[in-house]
This record gives structure tokens, C-alpha cells and sequence, in this order.
């Protein structure tokens, strides 16, 4: 060790580095402080809301709701949605289904034949309409106008088949585009909103309704009729369905309301208007419609779906 030593000319304490003295605190001049005490330990706050551009609506929102009512023990309504939009070199048209299915009969049959109905439409017709609409080169996607109405009519089989004592409304909106098409059975209802007015554009088949449609009885009546709520089609009823079925065009800015007679059955035409165009999203109306159909009594489930057409 001492050989190393001397042949190195050094010690292992003089490789060490020289010990240096503990840095002096600096003191912080006035303007630091003052910057870290408005920051009292929290981050940079962001930019105000106006500094972050609003960016146009390129598809369409939706809300969907359901609510057993003021009355009822269970809530015999199906409410399903689905919506795909994309982004890429296809430029494909927004495409959605909008289902809502009132059910009827026992505790436990209506509500059964209800969701039995709406998952019904809505797989066949993703199997039949969406599905295909992803591969441009199928050529066997059926028009959209008779796909809904055969998706229906296998709902009732599976209705008849499935559930002998339970019935169905069944009310469905197929919406590629601004094109809409409508396939409807029994008395809920599908509205166009557009210009401050609700335009109804499903016919109730009900027998009051039909009474009035043939003149026996006056339309003001049909509201407060005793069987009101008596129906001549639903699924469910017979092996054979006749289905209504529609098409429209949705002009920009419009939306496209769904519900159950629990929602208008209860509040005036105004009034739905007014809560779907005073509120800031389509989700946001659902609440304020089911609160004020609660409000005036909620003696039935209720329903809507608020669909928002951009423009």
C-alpha cells in the first residue's frame, strides 16, 4: 500500500473533493413573493371559456329517459338507442336507431313484450341496415323503409311467440343523414319540432282515435275519452301486423322527439316544445319532459328520446 502510495504521490484523502460550504439562502425581492402568494399553492388557472372556440355541431346528440311515473309500481316501457358516426376517407352519413315500446298487460307481461320487442327491431335491424352499411360493396341492404317494417313484424312474432298474454307499442326511428324513416305501431308517438312548433307525425291507433277520424266523436274528446288508452293495433295481438311506416327529411336545427303516452298524454303540445328548445342538450329535455309529466300527475310510465339534428 505504501508503494502505491508513493508511486501515485497522493493519499485516498486527496482524491476526495474539497468540501464546499452549504449555499446561503437567497432572499426573494418583493415581486416573487407577491407572485407566489396570488398562487397560495394552487396551478395556472386556464383561459377563461370565451378564449376556447365553439365548434359546430357535425352529427347529431341524443337523450334518451325513462321513468316509472307517480302511480305505477313498475315501468313497462323499452327505451334502446344506438347512433355510430365516423370520421375517415368514406364520408358516411351519420346512421342511428331510436326505439320506444310501450307494453301492456299483467305486472310482469308488459314490460317483458316491451323489451322483447324493442331488442328485437333493433338487432335485426343493425343486422339488416348497419352492418351492410359498413361494407359499400354489399348489394343486398334492403331499403330502409321496408327493413323497419319487417323488423317489426318480427317483433310481434317474437311477441306472439314469447310472451301470449303481454302486448306492445312500437314506435322507431331509422335516422342515416337527415333523412328519417318511421315505423309505428300503436299510440306512442314520434314528433317533429322544427320553428318553434311540434309537428305529430305518427297516427294513434286507438279506437277513440279512430272514432274521431271517422267523425262519431269530436276531437276535442278524444283526451278526456273513458278508453282513451284502448287500442285496435298493437303487437302481440295477432300472428299478422300491419305497420305504418314514413319518411322524412329533417331540415337543420330540428329535433325529433319520441315517447310514450305517458309524456303527452299529460302535458299539452306547448309545453313539450318549450322544454325541448329551452334546454342547453337533448339529455337535459328528457329530465325537464318526465319532471313535468310527474308534475302533472305521472299516472302512467314515461319515456322520450330527444334526438338534435345539427345544421
Amino acid at each position: 500500500m505504501n508503494v502505491l502510495r508513493r508511486l501515485f504521490n497522493s493519499t485516498a484523502a486527496d482524491t476526495l473533493p474539497p468540501t464546499q460550504p452549504a449555499p446561503t439562502p437567497t432572499a426573494l425581492n418583493d415581486d416573487m413573493e407577491d407572485a407566489l402568494a396570488a398562487l397560495n399553492g394552487s396551478t395556472r388557472p386556464f383561459p377563461p371559456d370565451d378564449a376556447i372556440p365553439a365548434m359546430q355541431m357535425r352529427h347529431l346528440t341524443f337523450g334518451q329517459a325513462s321513468d316509472v311515473g307517480m302511480v305505477r309500481k313498475n315501468n313497462q316501457d323499452a327505451v334502446l338507442s344506438f347512433f355510430s358516426t365516423s370520421e375517415s376517407v368514406d364520408e358516411r352519413p351519420g346512421f342511428g336507431i331510436f326505439i320506444v315500446a310501450d307494453g301492456m298487460g299483467g305486472h310482469h307481461d308488459g314490460e317483458v313484450a316491451a323489451a322483447v320487442a324493442a331488442r328485437t327491431v333493433m338487432n335485426e335491424l343493425i343486422r339488416s341496415l348497419y352492418l351492410p352499411l359498413l361494407n359499400t360493396e354489399d348489394p343486398d341492404r334492403p331499403p330502409i323503409t321496408e327493413a323497419v317494417e319487417t323488423a317489426i313484424m318480427q317483433a310481434n312474432q317474437a311477441v306472439v311467440r314469447n310472451v301470449p298474454e303481454g302486448g306492445t307499442t312500437m314506435t322507431t326511428v331509422v335516422i342515416q343523414g337527415d333523412l328519417a324513416c318511421i315505423g309505428h305501431v300503436g299510440d306512442s308517438r314520434a314528433y317533429l319540432i322544427h320553428d318553434k312548433k311540434a309537428e305529430q307525425l305518427t297516427r294513434d291507433h286507438s279506437y277513440v282515435q279512430r272514432l274521431a277520424e271517422l267523425g262519431q266523436i269530436d276531437a276535442n274528446d278524444v283526451s278526456s275519452h273513458t278508453i282513451k288508452n284502448v287500442l285496435y293495433r298493437a303487437l302481440g295481438q295477432t300472428e299478422y301486423l300491419e305497420v305504418d311506416t314514413l319518411t322524412r327529411r329533417l331540415p337543420a336545427h330540428s329535433y325529433v322527439l319520441i315517447c310514450s303516452d305517458g309524456l303527452w298524454g299529460q302535458i299539452k303540445e306547448y309545453e313539450v316544445t318549450s322544454a325541448v328548445l329551452s334546454n342547453p342538450n337533448p339529455q337535459a329535455a328528457c329530465h325537464e319532459l318526465i319532471a313535468r309529466a310527474n308534475n302533472a300527475g305521472g299516472v302512467d310510465n314515461v319515456s322520450a328520446i330527444v334526438i338534435q339534428i345539427p345544421g
